[in-house]
């Protein structure tokens, strides 16, 4: 297996962990970033756009759009983690940002029929598309629609800006620090974290495209997290030992 291939909690020692409940709960439906309206139930996208398609099944490792690929509709991610990606020709690619249950894969999509970006299956991902319908039927039917439109396209922008900052500036303890905050965050308001420790499929590929990071040293990077007592990697959970040891790594 290459080190590419191997998951990121093969560099920690296996300990039992309690996986984190994933009990049904309200969530803030954003585009992927931690800017969200609250009260707003799963599946309320659904309610407000017609049913266009039922939830469809994308395996792990498969790409659910392709860059440029015409739109139907307006997806939504029902369960599953995915990838808002940027490829480039010689098949490097970059990781925008992710998507977790409950995210529309984009808020671009209630208002374009095309993404500039491929989105990816990290894990099983099921998804429903729903009708794209005109702007002012939104406005008609719920001003609070709007807002959480309004937040998804900011969460974007935000994610953006954070992604250059990391690019240009933070360290890659800073980066994948971050990280693991914004993870937990987000994972928090899907009511998917237990304590500190929240499931973490990712690899270590994933944590290198996002962070513009090679898979050397971002498993050089955990390791030393792992050493200084600051997160734990176990069958696919991360737990975080030392939240503030976290906060001032991230630097945010």
């Amino acid at each position: 297996m290459t080190l590419e291939a191997r998951r990121i909690d093969d560099l920690f020692p296996r300990e039992h962990l309690q996986p984190p409940g994933a009990e049904g709960r309200t969530v803030r439906i954003v585009a992927g970033g931690e800017a969200a309206v609250p009260d707003i139930p799963r599946g309320s996208w659904q309610r407000v756009f017609p049913l266009q398609h039922e939830r469809q099944l994308i395996r792990a490792r498969h790409s659910i759009y392709r860059a440029g690929d015409i739109l139907e509709g307006i997806p939504v991610v029902h369960s599953g983690w995915a990838a808002r990606i940027r490829r480039l020709s010689d098949g490097r690619r970059q990781i925008l940002s992710f998507i977790l249950p409950g995210d529309l894969v984009s808020a671009g999509a209630v208002f374009s029929d095309r993404l500039s970006f491929f989105v990816d299956a990290i894990t099983d991902v099921r998804t429903t598309v729903c009708k794209r319908v005109p702007l002012d039927e939104i406005l008609a039917q719920s001003p609070r629609l709007l807002h959480a439109l309004m937040a998804g396209c900011l969460a974007e922008k935000t994610e953006v800006e954070e992604l250059a900052t990391d690019l240009g500036r933070r360290r890659a303890e800073e980066r994948i620090a971050r990280l693991f905050l914004q993870l937990r965050t987000r994972l928090e308001v899907l009511g998917q974290v237990s304590g500190m420790s929240f499931d973490m499929p990712l690899r270590q590929q994933h944590i290198a495209d996002a962070t513009g990071m090679t898979v050397i040293h971002v498993g050089r990077v955990l390791g030393a997290l792992r050493n200084d007592g600051v997160v734990q990697i176990n069958g696919g959970v991360l737990t975080i030992a030392d939240l503030a040891a976290l906060q001032r790594l991230s630097d945010a």
